[in-house]
Formats: C-alpha cells, sequence, structure tokens
C-alpha cells in the first residue's frame, strides 16, 4: 500500500462525502458538512497534535498541496514548526503593511485610545484642534515610519515664537503620537519630537521666549467693595461668582457643582476627582456666607446641577463669569484670579501656615517627599480660614 500520493484528481473533485481523507505524509483532504473542500496538513509537535490549513481546492491543486505538505515536512525535519513559521510571516507581513499608515490617522487613534481618561471632551477637542490646524497640513498624509526631525521643524518653527504656549503643547502632543506608533511598530527609532537633548538643540528654550502671564487678580484690600458690586448683579452667573470668590474655587469647579456634592448640615462640599484639576477628590470648607448662597439653589429647581444652564442636562457656561465682569466694566479681572486674592490675602493679612491656604486652593504640597507625610487636608483648620476668609470679604474686621 502506497504510504504518499494516495489520491488521485479524480478522486478529489468526486469527493462529497464530509471527513478527511489522506493522501499520505501527513497530508489530508478536508470535506466539511458544507461540502467544502480544502487541503490539511497534520502532524506532531512536542507530542501534540497540529494542523494547519494549505487552501482550497479550488486555489491549490493537489500536485500544490503536494509540494507544499512536502515543504512544512522538511521544516520538521530542520526543527520549524511551519504552523509558528506561517503564524510569525504572517504577523511580520501586517507589521510591514502597518507601517503605512499616515500621522493623522496615529493621531485619531491615540485620541480615542485615551479620550476615557481625559477629564473632559475640551481636552480632547484641543489635540484635535492643535494637530489638524498646525500638524496636519504638514505631516497628516505622511507616514509615521518616515517623518524625521527635519518635518517637525517644519511644524513648529513657524509658530515657535509667536505662539510659544501653544508649539510648545504641539510639541508634546507630537511626540505623544510618534510614541504611540512607535509603541504600536507603526515606526522605529528615537522619536523625533523629543525635547530634551534634541528639538532643545534647535529651538530656543519656551521660558526664555514667552514670559508667563499671571491671570488678573484683585487687590485684597477691594475684595470688600467688589463684592458688594458682585450682589447687586442678578442671574446666576452673579451667585457663581460670588461662590467662586467665598470658595477660591476654579470656573469648572464651581459651575459644574452638583446637589448631591453639597452637604450643607456638615458645611462641606465635596468635589470628585474627575472635576478636580489634580484629579483628586478635595472638600470644600463651607463657610455660613457661602451656605447662605446656596440653600436657597438647593430648595428650588429640578436640575441636579447648583448652577443649571437654560438647555437640559447642561451648567452654566464657563464664559457666564467673565461676561458678567465685562457688564461690570471689569474686563481687567479674571475668576481665576480671585484665587490669587485669596492666597495674598491669606499670606500677608494671617497666620495660618502656608499648606492651610494651599490647601484650601487644592494645590499639591511641595515634593513627593513632603506630600508623603501630609496625609490629612488640613480640612477643620481650613474651615476656620475660609470663615475668616468670608468675613474679610464681608467688610468684617477682627475683634
Amino acid at each position: 500500500m502506497r504510504t504518499l500520493n494516495r489520491l488521485t484528481a479524480i478522486q478529489v473533485t468526486r469527493a462529497k462525502r464530509p471527513g478527511v481523507y489522506s493522501d499520505g505524509g501527513g497530508l489530508y483532504l478536508q470535506i466539511t458538512r458544507t461540502l467544502c473542500k480544502s487541503w490539511l496538513f497534520r502532524y506532531m509537535r512536542h507530542g501534540k497534535k497540529r494542523g494547519m490549513g494549505l487552501g482550497p481546492i479550488h486555489t491549490v491543486s493537489l500536485a500544490e498541496a503536494r509540494i507544499l505538505a512536502l515543504d512544512c515536512r522538511r521544516q520538521l525535519l530542520t526543527g520549524v514548526d511551519p504552523l509558528d513559521d506561517k503564524l510569525a510571516k504572517q504577523r511580520a507581513a501586517k507589521r510591514e503593511r502597518t507601517k503605512s499608515l499616515p500621522f493623522r490617522d496615529c493621531a485619531s487613534k491615540y485620541i480615542e485610545a485615551h479620550r476615557e481618561s481625559w477629564k473632559n471632551e475640551k481636552h480632547a477637542a484641543q489635540w484635535e484642534s492643535t494637530l489638524t490646524t498646525y500638524a496636519h497640513p504638514i505631516v497628516g498624509d505622511m507616514m509615521v515610519a518616515e517623518i524625521d526631525t527635519d518635518e517637525i521643524i517644519k511644524v513648529l518653527e513657524p509658530i515657535w515664537k509667536s505662539k510659544t504656549e501653544t508649539a510648545s503643547r504641539l510639541r508634546g502632543r507630537i511626540e505623544s503620537v510618534l510614541a504611540w506608533a512607535t509603541v504600536n511598530r507603526f515606526r522605529s527609532g528615537e522619536n523625533p519630537a523629543r525635547w530634551k537633548g534634541h528639538l532643545d538643540q534647535l529651538l530656543a528654550r519656551p521660558s526664555r521666549l514667552q514670559k508667563v502671564q499671571h491671570h488678573a487678580a484683585l487687590p485684597y484690600a477691594d475684595i470688600s467693595s467688589f463684592m458688594c458690586q458682585v450682589r447687586t448683579q442678578e442671574g446666576a452667573a452673579a451667585i457663581a461668582l460670588q461662590l467662586a470668590i467665598l470658595t477660591a474655587c476654579r470656573t469648572n469647579e464651581v459651575i459644574g457643582a452638583c446637589r448631591s456634592e453639597i452637604d450643607l448640615q456638615s458645611a462641606i462640599w465635596t468635589i470628585p476627582e474627575e472635576r478636580m484639576k489634580a484629579g483628586r477628590e478635595h472638600r470644600v470648607a463651607l463657610s455660613t456666607a457661602s451656605i447662605a448662597l446656596l440653600k436657597p439653589l438647593l430648595e428650588t429647581g429640578s436640575s441636579n446641577f447648583v448652577f443649571p444652564a437654560s438647555t437640559k442636562d447642561k451648567h452654566l457656561s464657563n464664559m457666564a463669569m467673565l461676561q458678567l465682569l465685562k457688564r461690570m466694566k471689569r474686563e481687567d479681572l479674571t475668576v481665576h484670579g480671585f484665587r490669587s486674592t485669596f492666597k495674598d490675602w491669606a499670606r500677608e493679612t494671617t497666620e495660618y501656615p502656608r499648606e492651610v491656604s494651599e490647601a484650601a486652593l487644592a494645590h499639591a504640597i511641595g515634593d513627593q517627599t513632603e506630600a508623603a507625610y501630609a496625609r490629612g487636608d488640613l480640612f477643620a483648620k481650613r474651615a476656620c480660614l475660609m470663615q475668616d476668609w468670608a468675613n474679610y470679604v464681608a467688610g468684617q474686621k477682627k475683634s
């Protein structure tokens, strides 16, 4: 009985019964229940049965299948697993194909991969906007494997001096996208958008080009009279601005406040970590003045937001308080600047330790070593500080 070439071309064509038919040497004709016919190579590897498809009979003839089976047997003789070798070649081919992925596609995939970890859609929109405006016109259609330092310089140089902060953020975003592309094997080698030891040799330091512009702040001596002016204004923005001043909180923390975060009985407003800039939960000590502002808001309305917008399920716009300042003819001020007003007052007129006011502002405390020992949030001391601040804002003198 023959051990090889048992089948004939006519048998292969006429076979109709589902099953496997040996041609010898590990080659089999495989017929499925739906009468689909294909070639299968079976073998043993480290005591385990393995099988590898060689293709359908309408594409691979009997003679061609025998040649493929012979190649597999030769691989086994040299210690190579034919199925593992086939899969490895497929992966290599896939990697080769993916090298052609354009930068704009990599950028989109990076943004989608990280969108959930970013605090809000605005952050993703900023990424998309800067890359679309400045990077895509130059490198958007280029394959990421082809992007080098020259292309990065072409993107950054036109705005490096005129829009330094934007250019610096753009560089970091391009670096992140290219790093993602490298990890996903779309490119290899050093990252051409890296700063240290690379672009820092070609571009001026951002700190040398643009001085830090601090938010315009009101002198603390004027806060009482200013607050009186705010109280004469109508609308939710005026109440929100008063709360921002009294709590020294950021704009987004105030306008996004939810009823469920506020406990008036305990005089605590707990802002969850996903709404905080530092990504840590922050407890705000509410003064009597803050409670007086919040109580009527919490007792009326049906929205979960303390400061709801006219649109359903939306909160007050982040421009509402700035528009209020504009109507008050105080374009010289920013909402964020009132945090500086509070900080200056605490530092210059009170005896509270620095870390108490820093904790009230939800700032990180010192370096990692110092923060490791600062386990508490100094809430009791902060409660006293915020009440003193509210008294000062109201024009009350210390007894």
